[in-house]
């Protein structure tokens, strides 16, 4: 067991109301299911589990990437955005 120190992005953090979080690891748990945690903690991220991406120690990792103490994990909403040059 252990802790891991999850940060949220751009959406994500906006419907958490927060940029960073830690949580408790249970054996096997996996980037998803660390998401799967928040969801419960913040019901607003309901939703997005299908189209974040996740990076575990700066980096990009699939869902099923298991997550260790002391790990950072990021979730990262898709993105859009950006203008045409005129």
């Amino acid at each position: 067991m252990g802790t891991a120190r999850v940060r949220l992005f751009a959406r994500l953090a906006d419907l958490a109301g927060t940029r960073e979080a830690a949580v408790e690891l249970g054996e096997g748990l996996t980037a998803a299911g660390v998401f799967g945690v928040l969801v419960q903690r913040y019901p607003s991220l309901t939703g997005f589990d299908a189209f974040v991406r996740f990076a575990v120690n700066s980096e990009y990792v699939p869902a099923s990437h298991p997550v260790r103490d002391g790990d950072e994990v990021a979730l990262i909403p898709p993105v859009s955005g950006g203008s045409r040059a005129l």
